[in-house]
């Protein structure tokens, strides 16, 4: 390929090398990944290194911005709690908070004390990370998913409303043919004489219709119907059974496991027969998992105990800005999940070109071999659950959708392991990056808030 003899290369900017950031990566809740969803089997592997850049003694770190202080000052900082009611045997060595977080709870506190939230301010705080505890993240969570509105007098019936929404949903769509027919036939019986009811519930031979029979291959056959979304939830169950299976919250023999997951498979059941266009879809539940985790270990014993009504809707809303991702009819539109992976590759081009250019023309490693997995789930499979909670703190907090700020991390992902890449081919590259070594995540939350800022410029 030519290259342009007045093609400079740009130079990695200071502020990536500033000694302000550790190498150390955050606590993880498992050293043991969670094996990704990927067509193609990858070994694990793992590395001490968290970021290619060494800092230079001659580069002045950035001076931190501290955390602005609560603007009502009738309120004091609470005292910090511990980490969000983590799975038994996740780790909690590192369950003091730093002073930024405990200003940032106070902060957050302050806010949704307000009659009415302010989104703006909401957003520019959470954005940062929300603290653990004190059910702050499942309250900020719901109200960035716009599931609980800005008005806290309305919260209450909104969240009445929804749940009996939900509950009916489930009612009428987790019944099989044989319910369906019973329910029917009660109904029918309500409106004749008491006396005639004989054998209630059940149809004779003769009354059952063409299209209630379990043998009846019509497509308004509620049978046929049935015995297709049986193949459905048989993929839902195996797929939840494999949900996180380092974390006891979900996996394992206990009470508590099994209800999450039967909890997880209602959701994706019922979000799969109300949206026939995309039913489920492989993957799904671990963009699940976070969500439930989050409201159903919130300490306000209602809200936990309705976690799965308000999962629900919560992730219907954060897969409409994701939905064409999931469709496969799409995968080549406008929309669709590879012209996503085109605007990551001109988002790398345009801050790290040479790392773009080994990437892709030297080395031809196709984004689509690593950045699929990365978007479509999220990012929920590249690092540990607790670190991915920090991101998706950031990612709601976008008030034009997540998408553009996920892309953000995900070049920022790649240029703080620019160096390894630089230095290797494409069997070492792809393995590098279908199992993204620990990092900093605040680090790398700053990297990514650096591109917006310089794209911005």
């Amino acid at each position: 390929m030519f290259h342009s003899p007045q093609m400079v290369k740009k130079r990695v900017p200071e502020w990536l090398n500033s000694s302000l950031w550790s190498s150390t990566p955050s606590p993880s809740l498992d050293d043991d990944r969670v094996q990704p969803y990927t067509s193609k089997p990858t070994t694990i592997t793992s590395s001490s290194s968290t970021s290619d850049y060494e800092p230079p003694s001659m580069v002045d770190p950035p001076i931190p911005v501290p955390p602005p202080k609560p603007t009502r000052e009738d309120k004091p900082p609470p005292q910090p709690q511990s980490t969000d009611s983590l799975p038994n045997h996740e780790d909690k060595n590192n369950t003091t908070p730093s002073p930024e977080d405990i200003s940032r709870q106070a902060q957050l506190l302050v806010e949704l004390s307000r009659k009415t939230i302010n989104l703006r301010d909401l957003r520019r705080i959470a954005s940062q990370g929300i603290p653990d505890g004190a059910g702050i993240r499942s309250t900020v969570w719901k109200l960035l998913l716009g599931y609980l509105p800005p008005d806290r007098g309305l919260w209450s019936s909104e969240l009445a409303k929804k749940r009996s929404q939900y509950k009916h949903f489930k009612d009428e769509l987790l019944m099989n043919p044989s319910e369906i027919t019973r329910k029917m036939d009660n109904c029918t019986n309500c409106d004749t004489d008491e006396s005639k009811g004989q054998g209630k519930g059940l149809l004779s031979r003769s009354e059952i219709t063409h299209g209630e029979h379990p043998l009846s291959l019509g497509q308004s056959s509620v049978w046929n119907q049935f015995f297709q979304d049986t193949e459905i939830i048989e993929q839902i169950d195996r797929d939840v059974k494999r949900t996180h299976p380092d974390l006891h919250f979900f996996s394992g023999d206990s009470s508590d496991a099994k209800s999450n997951q039967d909890a997880l498979k209602n959701i994706l059941i019922v979000f799969a027969k109300l949206n026939p266009g995309i039913r489920y879809v492989q993957g799904m539940n671990e963009i699940l998992a976070p969500l439930f985790y989050v409201f159903k270990t919130d300490p306000n014993e209602e809200d936990a105990a309705s976690a799965e009504a308000d999962t629900f809707f919560c992730f219907v809303e954060l897969l409409s800005g994701f939905r064409d991702h999931f469709c496969q009819q799409l995968d080549n539109s406008v929309v669709g999940i590879r012209s996503t992976i085109t605007k990551l590759s001109q988002l790398l081009k345009e801050h790290d070109e040479e790392l773009w250019r080994h990437l892709e023309i030297t080395t031809k490693v196709n984004p689509q071999f690593y950045a699929f997995r990365w978007i479509t789930l999220l990012l929920t499979q590249e690092f540990n659950f607790a670190d991915s909670l920090h991101i998706w703190d950031t990612l709601l907090s976008d008030p034009e959708g997540p998408q553009e700020t996920l892309l953000r991390v995900c070049c920022a992902m790649l240029i703080l392991i620019r160096r390894r890449l630089l230095a290797g081919d494409f069997t070492s590259n792809l393995k590098l990056l279908q199992n993204y070594p620990p990092t900093n995540i605040r680090h790398l939350l700053y990297v990514a808030n650096k591109l917006r800022v310089q794209s911005s410029g």
